[in-house]
């Protein structure tokens, strides 16, 4: 319970300081960013039709090298 207490309030932390514009860091396992997706437009695949899509900002997160190469050791 506790932990799950403690990683609530570690997931809260990051989605604050993202709202807030700010990027984090969790040395050796990655980084958390907001990146802007311009307005574009967009296929409906089930009707063909064109859709617009606006402009927003969207959460990302990129591994550090290390992590990576650990993951993909065979």
């Amino acid at each position: 319970r506790e932990a799950e207490l403690i990683v609530n309030s570690i997931f809260d932390s990051i989605g604050q300081a993202l709202i807030e514009g700010d990027r984090v860091e969790i040395r050796g396992f990655g980084s958390f960013t907001v990146r802007e997706r311009g307005a574009r437009e967009a296929l409906n695949p089930t009707s063909g039709d064109v859709v617009k899509i606006s402009a927003k900002k969207t959460p990302f997160f990129k591994t550090v090298k290390e992590l990576r190469v650990r993951v993909n050791v065979n």
